[in-house]
């Protein structure tokens, strides 16, 4: 993946964003563009961002895909701009042409000192608005976790952006929904088989973050878990034991219709007993996280996906009323107001000879706007 400056400006990312989850649902459903294929020569590259998840490339209907996904976002400030698509001229390969944006990932700043709960609550704040905005929009990211959050200084206080949305679904589409996402960040209901989850498993990854933020650790490291290991039952069940031995078992007081979930009977096979209380508070005491801050924290990281918060319902906890500096309150103002930038027209170009490769399907689609 490569950054680029823009010949007029912007900056482009090599299409190599590798998924794990399988294509099942189709782009966002709003009011569709035709989306621009422009050329890399437009750009100059600046640096290299790395080859996404795991370095391989996908085919041109997954890109379109996610392009569909970052169009539909558009506007949201808390979400990597998209400029459209991109092809090489000398080896017909296409990539994504993104908002260029001076910053690194959020896990690339592990090695810094945890936040105060002040800077954890304006991060936050950013991070649940750029949810809500696209949860909005019927856009579930699916995959959100500190590699996928760039973070940089901007012109009001700290830039805090989602990106790749490889994994994105439309809540548009019905279920069945596939399991997708980072297992450290995966909500439970997704590792337990729930195939008609909703934007809640972004919420719970959000919660993971917000955890992170404030200890520099990842909440629920999975030690079992190995990369090579087939077995993914077991994989999964070492994650849920990191999640469970944290917050306690669930059962069906704490949520309806746990045990009826396709993997809960062979997880509580497996998974040691006595774990019922949940520690979470012991982990984060209120000389860390005030009791306000620990109810976000609580609200968010809730097995049971009915009472979990939800990225809106969040932002409106009395921990987000707390004093903001005066730049902070005029970006938050700018924010809910959220105006609509008057956006490039994007359209598709018919492919030149032995330039770009785009299944017949795919280019026929991109036709019927």
């Amino acid at each position: 993946m490569a950054a680029c400056n823009r010949k007029r400006p912007a900056a482009v990312l090599d299409a190599v964003h590798a998924t794990t989850a399988q294509h099942q649902q189709s782009p966002a459903r709003c009011k569709r563009s035709r989306t621009f294929i422009g050329i890399t020569d437009d750009y100059e590259q600046v640096n290299c961002l790395g080859q996404g998840g795991f370095g391989e490339g996908p085919d041109v209907e997954d890109l379109y895909r996610e392009a569909r996904f970052l169009e539909a976002c558009q506007g949201n400030p808390y979400v990597v701009g998209f400029e459209g698509l991109v092809r090489n001229l000398d080896t017909g390969d296409v990539g994504l042409a993104m908002e260029y944006v001076d910053a690194s990932s959020l896990e690339d700043r592990r090695a810094g000192p945890p936040l105060p709960e002040s800077m954890a609550r304006d991060f936050m704040w950013k991070l649940l608005t750029g949810a809500e905005k696209m949860h909005h929009r019927h856009v579930v990211h699916r995959d959100i976790k500190p590699a996928n959050i760039l973070v940089g200084d901007g012109d009001n206080g700290e830039l805090v952006k989602l990106c790749d949305l490889g994994l994105a679904i439309s809540l548009s589409d019905k279920p069945p929904y596939s399991q997708a996402g980072t297992a450290p960040y995966m909500a439970p209901e997704m590792i337990l088989g729930k195939r008609d989850y909703d934007a809640l498993v972004d919420t719970w990854s959000i919660g993971c973050v917000f955890a992170e933020l404030l200890t520099g650790k990842t909440l629920f490291a999975c030690d079992g878990e190995d990369e090579d290991d087939d077995d993914k039952i077991k994989v999964d069940v070492y994650q849920l034991w990191s999640i469970f031995r944290v917050l306690g078992v669930p059962d069906e007081s704490t949520w309806p219709g746990f045990t009826s979930l396709p993997h809960t009977a062979e997880a509580l096979r497996v998974l040691p007993a006595g774990h019922n209380h949940s520690r979470l508070r012991d982990l984060f005491p209120e000389e860390k996280l005030s009791e306000e801050g620990f109810q976000v924290l609580q609200g968010l990281l809730t097995c049971n996906p009915d009472k979990r918060l939800t990225a809106a319902a969040a932002l409106k906890h009395p921990w987000f009323a707390a004093p903001r500096s005066a730049a902070d309150a005029v970006e938050k103002v700018d924010a809910l107001s959220f105006p609509k930038k008057k956006t490039p027209r994007f359209k598709f170009i018919p492919p030149e000879k032995n330039l770009l490769k785009i299944p017949l399907a795919v280019w026929n689609a991109a036709q019927r706007v």
